[in-house]
């Protein structure tokens, strides 16, 4: 069985984009070694990467470009090279490598990827996808990184859930940027 792990930036007052569907935020930090290490090490594995059509359209405008390769060159190819998945209902097609447009029933489709044989299967970004499957106990780990900042305002990556999900801290780590990464699993 296959597991499904959620990795998301969010601001200190818990949001994941401002306002505007910017997600920038996470990425104006001082420079700091160890977590670009962490972030290019993430990016060097295998498996399957998910995607609502949204944070697809801004992943795809971005990590196939000569500007992406130069900036973050083996992000840029661990994220050109693994296979991705979109979910959406008004795409038609998509151009980006290694992608895959999937329109059935998310939650019937995810069951049916988590239950095939295969390296994990990562969301990232995608908070309708996130809140549309937490409550059904699909995602087996939330790795959140609380990046040093307050928005305001913006988009939660759960909105709409009507329930509460306990979840159990299994590990954190810190940085020098400032950025702390919070790993949690459902609690059974």
């Amino acid at each position: 069985m296959r597991k499904l792990l959620m990795f998301n930036s969010t601001s200190l007052d818990g949001y994941f984009t401002d306002a505007n569907g910017d997600m920038s935020f996470a990425h104006n930090r001082a420079q700091d070694p160890e977590w670009d290490a962490f972030v290019s090490g993430n990016a060097s594995g295998g498996g399957t990467l998910l995607f609502g059509r949204k944070t697809y359209e801004l992943m795809a405008s971005f990590w196939p470009t000569p500007a992406a390769a130069q900036m973050m060159p083996k992000v840029a190819e661990g994220m050109n090279r693994l296979q991705k998945l979109v979910f959406s209902r008004t795409l038609k097609q998509v151009s980006w490598s290694n992608t895959t447009l999937l329109k059935g029933d998310l939650v019937a489709e995810v069951q049916r990827l988590k239950a095939g044989s295969g390296e994990g299967i990562v969301i990232l970004g995608s908070g309708s996808i996130v809140s549309q499957l937490a409550p059904h106990g699909l995602i087996d780990e939330f790795q959140v990184v609380v990046v040093p900042v307050v928005l305001g305002r913006g988009r939660t990556m759960f909105e709409g859930i009507a329930r509460q999900l306990p979840l159990q801290l299994t590990r954190s780590r810190s940085f020098k940027n400032g950025n702390v990464l919070l790993c949690y699993e459902p609690m059974s």
